[in-house]
């Protein structure tokens, strides 16, 4: 197996890195600070194509692989998990199920500013009493002839206050229970739509999150994303999707708090030598290595099986689950080996340990991805 990157995939590598350096990394402490979308970098990145990595160039996209969106999901994050989440979400939760189970007239209308940063997505299935239980969904859409009447509340929904697009899961018929959800293209400006105060959260606070209200809202009928009562599977299958830029979101946010604690334990001494020589530091900075390799390893592999359109349900929530908890994992022990520096907002690892967390909980709780892992097993 040729672990190798390819010449694309390099330059796209050292391409995004260079723009985190330079253009991310020096914002992201007052984004975080100031709890501030970053309105400038999200623009900037549609023009690279990073807000469309994997669209065809015919919608506006970069037209590249899996593997190259996880490569530059993963130094953005490195730099700024907020902005990696909001190029995650667009990328993951927006264009693809889009491009999936969208008609031409759809594609043309919406991937275009979408990939290009013009116009921004968030995805509509959490409510207040379905998380983890996506099939318990209470918001309703109504067969009216003419158009659907969306009535409900989506919650926890990222991009809610910036975005422009909903990728909205609602219920038409309970009684057939998750073969009774639909899916739908929902403009964010569409009359009867509101939005509840932003949460004021432990991290990633330069993204916002939010309540989308829907009271009576009338939705044509060519805002049907799929066919009516195919909702789950649209919604199945952008998860899937979804897993794999959270996992590198989170390999972002491990890699840099491990950066930041391996550069210090080099400058750091005590007992008359640097904190890299002491053996139990030392065994910190080789679980921390190995984790982050490991998890890197799962997440190409979860986004190779994605680009030959292989069913990789199993493969993507082994990815984030080992992913997220890797990152967790780092970012503690960069707090550890910076010692009291590491409490600092001034350092940076304090960020990424407050910003890996969300990764074990928003698209699919690490419980969730254990049950997936689990169910894919014993039916094999």
């Amino acid at each position: 197996m040729n672990f190798d990157l390819s010449e694309d995939q390099q330059i796209l590598q050292r391409t995004v890195r260079e723009f985190a350096k330079n253009r991310v990394a020096p914002q992201a402490e007052a984004l975080d600070r100031e709890h501030r979308f970053p309105a400038e970098l999200v623009a900037e990145m549609g023009e690279m194509g990073l807000m469309g990595v994997t669209v065809p160039d015919e919608y506006g996209g970069a037209g590249m692989d899996p593997v190259s969106y996880v490569i530059a999901m993963e130094e953005i994050s490195a730099a700024c998990a907020s902005t990696g989440v909001i190029m995650s979400v667009n990328n993951s939760l927006v264009c693809d199920p889009i491009l999936k189970f969208g008609t031409e007239e759809q594609k043309q209308t919406w991937l275009t500013p979408l990939a290009s940063g013009e116009k921004l997505g968030c995805f509509g299935l959490s409510e207040p009493e379905a998380g983890s239980d996506a099939a318990a969904q209470r918001t309703t859409a109504e067969d009216k002839g003419d158009h659907f009447l969306i009535n409900g509340t989506k919650n926890f929904i990222t991009n809610a206050h910036d975005a422009d697009v909903c990728v909205l899961i609602a219920m038409n018929d309970r009684s057939a229970g998750h073969r009774g959800i639909t899916a739908f293209i929902a403009p964010m400006d569409a009359e009867g739509v509101s939005l509840s105060p932003k949460e004021d959260k432990l991290g990633i606070t330069a993204s916002s999150t939010g309540q989308i209200i829907y009271e009576n809202v009338r939705l044509p009928k060519d805002a049907l994303l799929g066919e009516v009562g195919k909702g789950f599977k649209v919604a199945m299958y952008t998860l899937d999707c979804g897993r794999i830029g959270i996992a590198a979101q989170a390999l972002g946010i491990g890699r840099a708090a491990f950066e930041t604690a391996l550069r210090y334990s080099t400058e750091r001494k005590t007992f008359g030598k640097t904190i890299s020589e002491h053996q139990a530091i030392q065994f910190m900075l080789a679980d921390m290595a190995t984790r982050i390799d490991a998890a890197r390893l799962l997440t190409y592999r979860a986004a190779l099986l994605k680009e030959k359109k292989v069913r990789h349900s199993k493969e993507s929530a082994q990815a984030k689950l080992f992913a997220a908890e890797s990152a967790n994992a780092v970012a503690k022990d960069a707090v550890q080996v910076l010692g009291g520096y590491g409490y600092l907002r001034e350092y940076g690892v304090e960020r990424n340990f407050r910003d890996a967390k969300i990764t074990e909980i928003y698209e699919g709780t690490s419980e969730i991805q254990r049950i997936v892992i689990a169910n894919t097993l014993l039916k094999e």
